[in-house]
C-alpha cells in the first residue's frame, strides 16, 4: 500500500504518518531526510543535491522524484511506503506521476482555517526539551511553566497567527489544487475530518486503509 498524506499545516499529519507506520509497517518517507541522506552520501545524484543545497537554491522537482524513486527501492519500503509533505505542489504531482510512482491511496486530512489557527498558535514549546503543551488540549499544570524543569514555555515564531497565516496561504495557493488532482485519478482518495480528537482521526485512518 503506498499513501499519500495531504492536509493543511498543523492539520495532524505528521502524528497520524508516524501512527501509520507504526500500524502498518510501511516506510514513512520524509523528502527532508531522504535529502539530507542523500546529500551526505556520494555519487552523481548525491552530488547534484549537494550543488543545489549549497548555492542556497531549491533543489528541482526532477531530482527529488529521482531520490524519491531510489529512496523506494530499498527494503524497507517493501510492504509499502507513506509520503507525507510529499508532493507539496501540482507540478510535484506530475513529477511523480511521469515518474511511474505507483499511489494506491491519499487521505486527506479535513479540517477549518480557524481550526488550525486555534490548534498552533495554542502550542506552547520548552525549549531545551522539545516538550510540547496546548493551552487548551493539554495545559501544563503551572500556567506558562515546563512540568518536568518549572522552566518558561514559549511560543515558536512558526505558531504566531500572523505567521500561521502565511503558510496557510501558501497551502491554498500552491498545495490545494493536488486535491482534485488526486480525485480526478483512478486511486482511492478519502476526506478524514481532523477536527475531531485524535484518537478517533487514527481509528477512521485505520478503517480507511485496511478496508
Amino acid at each position: 500500500m503506498n499513501l499519500i498524506l495531504l492536509g493543511m499545516p498543523g492539520a495532524g499529519k505528521g502524528t497520524q504518518a508516524e501512527i501509520i507506520q507504526r500500524d502498518f509497517d510501511v516506510a514513512n518517507i520524509s523528502t527532508g531526510a531522504m535529502m539530507r541522506e542523500v546529500s551526505r552520501s556520494e555519487g552523481e545524484l548525491a552530488e547534484k543535491v549537494q550543488t543545489f543545497l549549497s548555492s542556497g537554491t531549491l533543489v528541482p522537482n526532477e531530482i527529488i522524484v529521482e531520490m524519491l524513486v531510489q529512496r523506494i527501492s530499498e527494503s524497507d519500503c517493501d510492504k509499502g511506503f507513506l509520503l507525507d509533505g510529499f508532493p507539496r505542489n501540482l507540478d510535484q504531482g506530475k513529477a511523480l506521476d511521469a515518474a511511474g510512482v505507483a499511489i494506491d491511496l491519499v487521505l486527506f486530512l479535513s479540517i477549518s482555517e480557524e481550526e488550525i489557527v486555534k490548534r498552533m498558535s495554542g502550542r506552547r514549546v520548552h525549549p531545551e526539551s522539545g516538550r510540547s503543551y496546548h493551552i487548551i488540549y493539554n495545559p501544563p499544570e503551572k500556567e506558562g511553566l515546563d512540568d518536568v524543569t518549572g522552566e518558561a514555555l514559549i511560543q515558536r515564531e512558526d505558531d504566531a497567527p500572523e505567521v500561521i497565516k502565511k503558510r496557510l496561504d501558501v497551502y491554498y495557493r500552491e498545495t490545494e489544487p493536488l486535491l482534485d488532482f488526486y480525485r480526478n485519478k483512478n486511486l482511492k482518495f478519502i476526506e478524514i475530518d481532523a477536527s475531531r480528537p485524535l484518537d478517533e482521526v487514527t481509528e477512521s485512518i485505520r478503517q480507511s486503509i485496511s478496508n
